[in-house]
């Protein structure tokens, strides 16, 4: 495997599941210049990401059931999440139950000055109107994003991060590149949502946090940057959303 010494780049979004051995895939991450935030979203999830031995997040997501267990501040936390809504695996029914699940895991980060990372499919219009609600001081990410320029720019305006993950490297993804071009450079982040969305040219294998580079090399050159550039940015804006030490 090819050594990359520098720049580096930040994974901000993986999810080590049982049987994974993230220990090996971080290492292999970092002999390819990538350090990973590892992300939870259910109890399994949670417990992976804080074994992971690396900065994670913890949180219940849309696929958790009733009101979510009390959260508490650990070392190595860096956000909450992740959490949204998602009407593609639920039913529109559900809506107020997620409601309130995002709103308590809300209070927790706002009460403690962490950001968020926010899932959300065939919800876009939910998750505006409540992260508009809520105001979150600290606001957070929109991961894996596959939404238009004009709701990223709502986001934006919200005070979030846009990330974006293997997707916008798939053929039949040009309006999310096109979104992709568009969003400012500091607001600008990415992710594998491993081991999920692995990007071309490992499309259809299990996503890993090394492969983050894949999807990194085509956003700068949908953006016309060189990809120097563009990793040093996309990992100053992590540095700045988590408070990551250099």
């Amino acid at each position: 495997m090819s050594i990359h010494p520098a720049p580096f780049l930040i994974d901000t979004h993986c999810h080590f599941e049982a049987g994974d051995d993230a220990l090996a895939l971080l290492r292999e991450a970092a002999a390819c210049g990538v350090r990973a935030i590892a992300v939870g979203g259910n109890p399994a999830l949670n417990a992976a990401a804080e074994a992971s031995g690396t900065w994670f997040a913890q949180g219940f997501d849309w696929s958790c059931e009733g009101a979510p267990p009390p959260l508490a501040l650990k070392p190595g936390l860096v956000a909450i999440g992740e959490l949204g809504f998602d009407f593609h695996w639920k039913p529109l029914e559900s809506a107020s139950a997620q409601r309130a699940a995002f709103e308590a895991q809300a209070a927790f980060a706002r009460a403690h000055d962490l950001p968020v990372i926010v899932h959300t499919r065939e919800a876009d219009a939910l998750t505006l109107e409540t992260l508009r609600a809520l105001a979150l001081p600290r606001a957070g990410v929109i991961h894996s994003y596959t939404g238009g320029l004009p709701l990223a720019k709502a986001f934006l305006d919200l005070g979030y991060y846009i990330s974006f993950s293997g997707i916008v490297t798939f053929r039949n993804a040009a309006a999310l590149r096109e979104t992709a071009r568009h969003v400012p450079a500091d607001r600008i982040l990415v992710e594998t949502d491993s081991p999920y969305l692995a990007p071309v040219p490992h499309r259809g294998q299990r996503n890993r946090p090394a492969y983050v580079r894949a999807t990194a090399e085509v956003l700068a050159a949908l953006r016309a940057t060189p990809f120097e550039t563009f990793a040093a940015q996309t990992t100053a804006n992590a540095r700045t959303l988590f408070r990551l030490p250099d």
